[in-house]
């Protein structure tokens, strides 16, 4: 995939090394010169000094043809009118946006930013699943706020433990995404049986996690 990212601070820049590494073609954007001048040393990705919220800085970036745009500023604002952009004007498939600010989160999804990325609320549950042991975390939400992806430990008394997924009546709109045992990814399906300690990624509805967690780990 071809991927812009706009912000060259330390998410942008480990962000854009880690896309580099995975093989997908990424160009970096930045107002700062002397920030630039030091990827472009360090970085095989085409770095342009210029504000991304200008329609002609973003032609530059090559945008056209852009896959993903990911905006990771510091400046909520900057994010929003960058993804905005790339969305409206461009015709960009995916925008990624990064919430500093977590009261921004619900504008960001309102005006149609695919992957609102709240990193406080991020750092908050991992702190929270560390701090109460919760076998439970909610991920991330997208779409709008519609949907939520969600991780959950199967604990040794599930109801859902030693039957296959097909016999396993998830809420309305779920599905599991992977299992991960020990060492191995699973790709679920129909005849995978889920066994203690599993760890599941699910996908579902905003407000149908309560239901899920009832229903594989056997609690409220």
């Amino acid at each position: 995939m071809y991927i812009i990212v706009v912000g060259a601070g330390k998410v942008g820049y480990f962000l854009a090394k880690r896309l580099c590494q995975s093989k997908h073609t990424v160009s970096i954007i930045d107002k700062d010169k002397s920030i630039c001048e030091e990827i472009a040393k360090d970085l095989e990705v085409l770095v342009i000094n210029g504000d991304a919220c200008d329609p002609r800085i973003l032609e530059e970036a090559g945008i056209a043809r852009a896959d993903v745009m990911a905006a990771v500023t510091g400046d909520d604002e900057d994010n929003l009118i960058i993804c905005q952009l790339a969305k409206e004007r461009f015709n960009v498939h995916r925008t990624v946006g990064r919430v500093n600010n977590p009261d921004n989160e619900h504008t960001f999804s309102e005006l149609g930013i695919d992957v609102p990325v709240d990193s406080t609320k991020i750092i908050a549950k991992v702190i929270e699943e560390e701090v109460s042991f919760s076998d439970f975390v909610n991920l991330m939400s997208f779409k709008r706020g519609k949907l939520a992806i969600v991780r959950l430990d199967l604990p040794e008394d599930s109801p859902a433990i030693n039957k296959e997924i097909k016999d396993i009546k998830l809420p309305a709109d779920s599905v599991l995404v992977s299992i991960v045992r020990g060492e191995e990814v699973i790709v679920p399906k129909g005849d995978t049986i889920l066994l203690p300690g599993d760890d599941v990624i699910a996908l579902t509805l905003i407000g149908n996690e309560p239901q899920l967690l009832n229903l594989l780990a056997g609690q409220l």
